[in-house]
Formats: structure tokens, C-alpha cells, sequence
């Protein structure tokens, strides 16, 4: 199953004006375990940071991480790069007609191919690093990125199933070109980009894995199934989204000894 006929659905819809564009973001810091857990690394992040803070939110998709920097200090000059052309001009759009255009910018952009030097305070990179082959040469294009002193904060899945395909035709997700990482994995390979401090910590722990499972991967098979089932979705959150709350906090404020995903922070 893949993510990006769904993807496309809930853009046509949420993405008619403003108002319905942030009601989505909305919904997904609610939903979505991995914003609780990114929103909880740039909280700590930003204590010390002023106005001329610079970032990169590199694969930024919808473009939600952007919009929840910009929230934190409209004052910080973030760039959002992808691959994607139509994923560009649409979040343009977004933040031009929300009045953020001047200190918000997407550009199109391959990662393997990133060539700033001492920018950014912040690279933010969120379910990216999976798609990736050449891995390594994108952690070294963050490295030299980074100012001295920056920090790279990454989301991804772990090896303990976190893309949930061991190697099943039928898988959930089929666009990843690794199953995750382990954490020795990841840390060896951001040393040797030049990263000397990693911290690692696995995200979506049991308490994780069973609001993922009632939150997001049961609807979205029946999204799969039918776009109709769309109607019904609503009645279906109003059940199971206060326990997926409920776990949301567990997996956020407690230590897993194991997970299906993982927190990375890298300092340059």
C-alpha cells in the first residue's frame, strides 16, 4: 500500500484556502505521533535562539514542520526543499497568502546534491531519510550545511519493523528503500559524515505502536479500500483518537528500550 494516492486526496481537500490548510495541520499534530516527539526536540531547541535564526526542513512534504517553526518565531528565515515540483509551488502558495512568503521559501532540490555551506542553526528532516539510497552523502551535505555549533533533528524508522514490510508483498508502506536503522547504524554513518555528538532514542515504543495502529494504519487500509469511507472517518476518531492520546503521552514523555522509529539529534 503507499501513502501518496492518500497523500493527494487530503491535499485536494484541505488545500482549497488558509483556514482549512492550518485546520489540517492541526490535525496532524494531533494524529501523528512523530509530530508530538519533533515538536517536543525543537521545544527544547529553540530555548537559547534568536531572530536571526536560520533552518532547512529538508523533505518537507505538506510543509506542516515549516508551518509549526514559523508559529514558534515569524521572525526565523526557513527554507523547505523537495524533489517534488507540484509539493514546491503549493506550500509557496500557502505561506505567501498566510503573509509568511518573505521569511518562508520552498525550493525544488535533490538532496544528494545540497550545496550550502554554514547556514543553517537547524536541519530538520522528517520520514525522509528512508527514501534515500545514498544516505550517507545527504548526512554529509547536512554536515556541511550546519554552522558550527547547528544541530540536525531526525525522524525515521528503526529496524525493529518500522516500516512495517519485512519483506511482505502486501506491506504497508512500499516506498522505502530500507526497512530503518538501527541505532549503531545511523550513529556510525552521521560520524562519518563529521557529526562527533549523536543522540539517538527510539520513538514508538508498545504505547506507540498501538496509537499508530488505531490511529493512523487502520484508517488509512480503508482509505485504501474506498475514498468513500471518508464520511464514516470522523465517527471513527470520536472512538479511538482519546486513547490514542492517552498513548501519545506515554510514548512521548518515557524511555523505550525498543522501537519502530527513531529521534536523531547531530551536532556539528
Amino acid at each position: 500500500m503507499q501513502y501518496d494516492p492518500i497523500k493527494k486526496v487530503l491535499g485536494n481537500v484541505f488545500n482549497r484556502n488558509p483556514f482549512l490548510r492550518k485546520f489540517f495541520f492541526r490535525l496532524l499534530d494531533l494524529l501523528l505521533l512523530r509530530s508530538w516527539h519533533i515538536h517536543k526536540e525543537i521545544r527544547k531547541w529553540k530555548a537559547d535562539k534568536g531572530d536571526n535564526t536560520t533552518i532547512l526542513d529538508a523533505g518537507f512534504g505538506f510543509g506542516q514542520y515549516s508551518y509549526y517553526l514559523h508559529t514558534l518565531n515569524k521572525k526565523w528565515n526557513i527554507t523547505g526543499i523537495d524533489v517534488k515540483e507540484e509539493q514546491v509551488k503549493d506550500c509557496n502558495e500557502f505561506f505567501n497568502k498566510i503573509g509568511a512568503g518573505k521569511s518562508v521559501k520552498f525550493i525544488e532540490g535533490d538532496l544528494t546534491l545540497l550545496n550550502k555551506k554554514d547556514l543553517y542553526d537547524l536541519v530538520v528532516c522528517v520520514d525522509v531519510m528512508e527514501h534515500i539510497e545514498d544516505d550517507v552523502k545527504v548526512f554529509e551535505n547536512y554536515y556541511a550545511s550546519l554552522k558550527d555549533k547547528g544541530m540536525l533533528l531526525i525522524s525515521t524508522p528503526s529496524d525493529k519493523g518500522g516500516s512495517d514490510s519485512h519483506g511482505q508483498e502486501n506491506s504497508f508502506i512500499d516506498e522505502h528503500v530500507r526497512d530503518g536503522y538501527s541505532i549503531s547504524d545511523i550513529k556510525e554513518k552521521l560520524n562519518k559524515a563529521g557529526f562527533d555528538k549523536v543522540e539517538v532514542k527510539y520513538n514508538y515504543g508498545i504505547p506507540g505502536k498501538i496509537s499508530w495502529l488505531i490511529s493512523m494504519k487502520i484508517p488509512l487500509k480503508m482509505l485504501n479500500f474506498t475514498k468513500l469511507l471518508f464520511i464514516i472517518l470522523p465517527f471513527y476518531y470520536i472512538i479511538a483518537y482519546p486513547v490514542s492520546f492517552i498513548l501519545n503521552i506515554f510514548d512521548t514523555n518515557f524511555k523505550h528500550k525498543s522501537g519502530t522509529g527513531l529521534i536523531v539529534n547531530a551536532w556539528k
